[in-house]
């Protein structure tokens, strides 16, 4: 075997043991990423959106049919329908049993005559969710219904219960990954609803 052959033969095995390495290393600097945010004790609940400070991509959703409130029939959830309105956006489902630990807040929420609740029914089943609003009572203004999630793929939902601050204006203002508790309102939503409407928020 000449010298160039042999020269050839070496650097195919380099090439092909650096193919043979290249996923395990792409494994291994992915798992000291998620090792380093698992190790930094920072809560995913407070994970800045990327859309905050950007225009809601509010669709015009399907309305959970059956539903009311206050004796009346519940709207479908559409941009026309939150628009020029201080909005809470809280994506549930009847499934999830966080989004049950979450509701009294959320009805509470809903009582602030500076806020208009409204929800998007996530990958649900209308009759699971009508039966949990009626044992639970019904907080939104307007109801949309997700199915297959689109929705909440255009917001960048983390999983939920998670809900969105959205100005008048249609800017999404403050996320909150998870449900809320004391901490998450004092700190964090009734800050972003001081701030956006310029008055002071409700204590509760």
């Amino acid at each position: 075997m000449s010298e160039s052959e042999t020269n050839a033969e070496g650097a195919g095995k380099r090439t092909r043991l650096i193919l043979a390495a290249l996923p395990l290393a792409i494994f291994l600097g992915l798992a000291l990423i998620f090792w380093t945010q698992l190790n930094s004790g920072r809560d995913i609940s407070e994970i800045p959106s990327a859309l905050i400070g950007t225009k809601a991509p509010f669709r015009d959703l399907e309305p959970l049919a059956g539903a009311t409130r206050d004796g009346a029939p519940v709207p479908a959830l559409t941009a026309q329908a939150v628009k020029g309105k201080l909005t809470l956006v809280n994506f549930w489902a009847s499934w999830c049993v966080p989004c049950r630990q979450e509701h009294p807040v959320i009805l509470a929420l809903s009582k602030d005559p500076r806020l208009t609740v409204v929800g998007v029914n996530y990958k649900d089943g209308s009759e699971n969710a009508l039966r949990f609003l009626g044992e639970l009572g019904n907080p939104f203004f307007a109801i949309g219904l997700d199915p297959v999630g689109k929705m909440a793929i255009d917001w960048g939902v983390y999983g939920i219960p998670e809900s969105y601050l959205v100005g008048p204006d249609g800017t999404i203002l403050y996320k909150r990954v998870g449900p809320f508790d004391d901490k998450s309102l004092k700190d964090g939503l009734y800050p972003a609803i001081e701030k956006a409407l310029g008055t002071p928020a409700a204590a509760g």
